[in-house]
């Protein structure tokens, strides 16, 4: 789903906003986060911390952008990056009923 993601990202700033330069710039500081990944696996935040559901999903921020992601000893898996402003949870867990962000 990832890679759908981050073609519909580009798809999206290109025509709708009919900005090729930010296009470029974005896809670029959203690889450039997730490539850091590689070599720093832990250094998204839990998601758990923030919601109340427990998961092994954690994310960093790019920009307007998530990049959601579980790790593991060897490897890192991107799940999804999803515009910061959508309602990701409800992507992420279509199936749970009454989540939210725990208060901090």
């Amino acid at each position: 789903m990832a890679t759908e993601d981050l073609i519909e990202i580009k798809d999206y700033i290109k025509k709708e906003l009919d900005n090729p330069t930010a296009t470029v710039n974005v896809i670029n500081k959203i690889i450039a986060k997730y490539e850091g990944l590689k070599q720093f696996p832990l250094m998204g935040v839990e998601l758990s911390t923030k919601i109340n559901v427990q998961t092994d999903f954690r994310y960093v921020v790019s920009g307007n952008y998530l990049v959601i992601y579980r790790a593991d000893h060897e490897f890192v898996y991107i799940y999804r990056i999803l515009y910061a402003g959508r309602d990701y949870l409800k992507i992420l867990f279509p199936n749970e009923v009454g989540i939210d962000f725990q208060e901090e």
